[in-house]
């Protein structure tokens, strides 16, 4: 990709999705600042990635329900490397989900506590990377999902926030697109984290891959690429968009 030599990126949030994205973009020269709540594997994510040579990737820790942490994430980045060039929001509250049922049953704290970590979030991320991006004529990238289009008959509150994300992205394009700053949002289908591997059922992959147009469902490294054309000079006329990497399951406009 071109343009990302020497850059910085923010990722927020650094599962799998996150993690992967910051090997990419770390193997095209952009240093990373990876956070994430669980610090540990965020720590030996970066430590591997600096270690097969190419930018430097560190970890450090933050709660995308705290906005104090999220702009401490922010601060990190600019006393580590002097300057966010680029933002990944990709936090999500995995643990509630498993709780997130429909609009009569939904528990109000579990849809409380999503809104905190997947919508309020993703303004923290907005508001504190904004004046670096402004500054470097910079991108931001929002993980949504295909649930804020799908019409799903359960996880009411998740896709509520990915739709949410999806508005909030089109605001920052809308906004501050004179001034030189891209926003996109990427919807991935499923995508087979080491997360998902270890908890979701075989017969629950499969019958998704059924539903797919594509021969496979999706790996990190498919969200990680789009992420890395999006903040490259290769995307500099790509904003305002929802992109979906899904492996065809859905088509839209």
């Amino acid at each position: 990709m071109r343009g990302l030599d020497g850059k910085v990126a923010v990722i927020a949030g650094g599962g799998g999705i996150g993690a992967e994205t910051a090997r990419r973009l770390a193997s095209e020269g952009c240093n990373v600042m990876l956070g994430d709540i669980a610090i540990g594997p965020a720590e030996a994510a970066a430590a591997a990635i600096t270690a097969e040579g190419g930018a430097t990737c560190v970890a450090h820790a933050f709660d995308a329900s705290d906005d104090a942490s999220v702009k401490a994430l922010v601060d990190a980045a600019i006393a580590r490397f002097g300057r966010v060039d680029f933002m990944h929001a990709n936090a999500a509250d995995m643990v509630s989900i498993r709780s997130d049922t429909d609009a009569l049953t939904i528990d109000l704290d579990v849809y409380d506590r999503t809104i905190q970590v997947n919508q309020r979030g993703y303004l923290s991320c907005t508001r504190h990377a904004l004046p670096h991006l402004i500054a470097n004529r910079g991108a931001i990238v929002y993980t949504s999902s295909s649930a804020a289009h799908m019409g799903e008959p359960e996880r009411v509150a998740y896709a509520m926030t990915k739709a949410a994300a999806n508005a909030l992205m089109r605001h920052v394009a809308s906004r501050w697109g004179k001034e030189g700053v891209r926003a996109n949002s990427i919807c991935p289908g499923m995508v087979l984290t080491q997360q998902i591997k270890e908890h979701i059922p075989q017969e629950f992959v499969d019958r998704v891959l059924l539903a797919h147009r594509s021969w496979r469902l999706g790996e990190s490294e498919d969200i990680a690429a789009m992420v890395a054309m999006l903040f490259s000079k290769d995307g500099e006329w790509i904003t305002g968009q929802v992109i979906a990497v899904d492996g065809g399951a859905s088509i839209r406009p």
